[in-house]
């Protein structure tokens, strides 16, 4: 009679990352139960905060499970590459919820007539979700590739490079849909273009790694990825240049914030917003293209 390995595997949730991924849906959970018993989350903050604790609460708890199980040998993708992205993103996404929620939930301390419980609450689920964050963040240094040694290309920094671009890609999104005016010059719409065609290239990188479906015969992948970084990198200096000077030159915008300006509904914010992340993403594909450079890019089914 052949041996075969057994149907569950107690690693997933005994060894050192097992116990991570148990604490990132502990603490997801509890942040989420606390935030819906009696926390609150009106408006698009809240709603946000909900989504992301949800999200990451439900593709943790499948993660596990998936590992304990095996049955992530089924799936036609790559796990590596799979598990370590979403890792990233959700530290990302629980970041932002664990600063947008104390900002617009918990930043009077004071307690209501009814009592304190709501503010108890709040600060509960905001350290709670400042926990998952950490959680993550070490499932992230536990799973990324070492030097010298053969891993996913998301675990190299370059992968691990790109998902933080997608994810400020993203926050820019948000920015110029809050009242930007972007529309105003075709300088700044050619700066949205920028930044939706190296969002659109960026997740289909992550996507053919993640999916396992990389490299393509006779396609030589890491120099392909090579030259698209560099050109996104140019792409993002020009609109890094173009941006502030069409926003804040007072030719077209305003160097000071207008004082009819309400907070959450006012464009040169959304402007401002859209300039710093800009930078910061520049920076990003400065740092991807060179790490580029020293990594050997190898898909891992």
């Amino acid at each position: 009679m052949e041996s075969r390995a057994p149907f569950l595997n107690p690693a997933a949730v005994l060894s050192p990352l097992g116990g991570v991924r148990l604490l990132q849906c502990v603490c997801c959970c509890v942040a989420l139960s606390l935030v819906a018993h009696d926390g609150g989350w009106d408006g698009a903050p809240g709603y946000f905060c909900m989504c992301a604790w949800c999200f990451c609460l439900a593709l943790s708890s499948l993660v596990v499970c998936f590992e304990f199980t095996r049955l992530h040998g089924c799936l036609r993708l790559s796990w590596e590459n799979f598990t370590i992205t979403f890792a990233l993103l959700a530290a990302q996404m629980v970041l932002t919820a664990t600063v947008v929620y104390p900002v617009y939930f918990a930043s009077d301390l004071r307690c209501q007539e009814g009592g304190c419980s709501s503010r108890d609450f709040r600060i509960s689920a905001t350290v709670c979700s400042a926990v998952a964050c950490l959680a993550y963040a070490v499932e992230v240094h536990l799973t990324r590739a070492r030097p010298g040694s053969l891993g996913g290309y998301m675990a190299t920094a370059p992968g691990l490079l790109k998902v933080v671009q997608a994810y400020i890609s993203c926050i820019i999104f948000g920015a110029l849909l809050n009242d930007s005016e972007y529309g105003r010059y075709p300088a700044t719409q050619w700066c949205v273009g920028v930044y939706s065609v190296c969002f659109i290239l960026t997740v289909l990188v992550i996507g053919l790694n993640v999916a396992g479906k990389v490299p393509v015969p006779h396609c030589p992948m890491d120099r392909l990825v090579v030259l698209y970084t560099f050109l996104a990198a140019l792409l993002y200096l020009s609109a890094s240049i173009v941006w502030p000077i069409f926003c804040f030159d007072n030719k077209y915008g305003s160097m000071e914030r207008p004082a009819s300006c309400s907070r959450g509904h006012c464009s040169w914010d959304s402007q401002l917003v859209v300039a710093i992340f800009t930078y910061v993403n520049l920076i990003l594909y400065v740092a991807d293209l060179i790490y580029s450079q020293k990594v050997l890019y190898i898909a891992r089914p």
